[in-house]
């Protein structure tokens, strides 16, 4: 089984990716900040699977994190053959309302380390004529919502890009594309969604199985559920007036 790199693995989609894959057979490197939660995971993880899990801390805001996490995606001994870009959060503030620093440090972790941590496994995949990039966009790459929908749309164009490059390599490229997920996301973000309706939220668990079949595949976009396959087709019609207004 190959080794999978997942970022912003101690919570969220992360959690449930790693699990998924260490039940599947994966060995695992796990990236996040919190050190203490990723040695709890990994030795869970250990206990129940009995798969070899790697620990990297790195913030992902910090260039010279993601320098050592591409290092290890580079690497030709026990390479990694599925790259998991999936770390990420909203800063919950209007962009004007909003500080540049605080701006920057989202840009850097939602937009410039899915660059970097893809251009780096994307070359060590292409020369071994194997593997699979699965960065996690959004549906609200579809939105107008900030600068949160214009980290997520250059994902989305980005991977759809990189999956044309890789085309006949033997590689490939999906973005994830889910809506509404129960994690953390929105509680760490101070985000109050209680008013929208329990039909709109997916589980995680789903959302990772339909990502992990999406990327078996080879499918270059993955949007989890009917319901938001379904939204996404709206949001790519309506006109753009009425989407900056919803």
């Amino acid at each position: 089984m190959a080794t999978a790199l997942i970022t912003g693995a101690s919570a969220g989609l992360g959690l449930e990716f790693a699990w998924q894959l260490a039940a599947a057979g994966h060995e695992l490197v796990l990236v996040a900040r919190n050190v203490e939660r990723l040695e709890t995971l990994a030795a869970e993880l250990r206990a129940a699977t009995n798969v070899e899990v790697e620990v990297l801390p790195a913030d992902l805001s910090v260039r010279a994190d993601v320098d050592r996490v591409a290092k290890r995606l580079a690497a030709i001994e026990n390479p990694v053959g599925l790259l998991v870009n999936n770390a990420g959060y909203a800063v919950n503030k209007r962009f004007l309302n909003s500080s540049l620093a605080d701006q920057d440090q989202s840009l850097e972790v939602l937009v410039r380390a899915v660059m970097a941590l893809s251009h780096a496994a994307g070359n060590q995949m292409r020369a071994r004529g194997r593997g699979a990039i699965l960065n996690v966009a959004s549906v609200a790459a579809l939105t107008a919502s900030g600068t949160y929908s214009a980290h997520k749309a250059w994902v989305r164009n980005f991977t759809e890009g990189l999956a044309t490059e890789l085309k006949g390599t033997g590689v490939t490229a999906t973005a994830l594309c889910p809506g509404f997920v129960h994690t953390e996301f929105h509680e760490r973000a101070k985000i109050d969604y209680s008013a929208f309706p329990e039909f709109a939220w997916l589980n995680p668990a789903e959302v990772v199985t339909t990502a992990l079949a999406d990327v078996r595949r080879g499918a270059v976009i993955s949007t989890p559920s009917l319901r938001y396959r379904a939204a996404s087709g709206l949001l790519r019609l309506l006109p753009r007036p009425i989407v900056r207004k919803f």
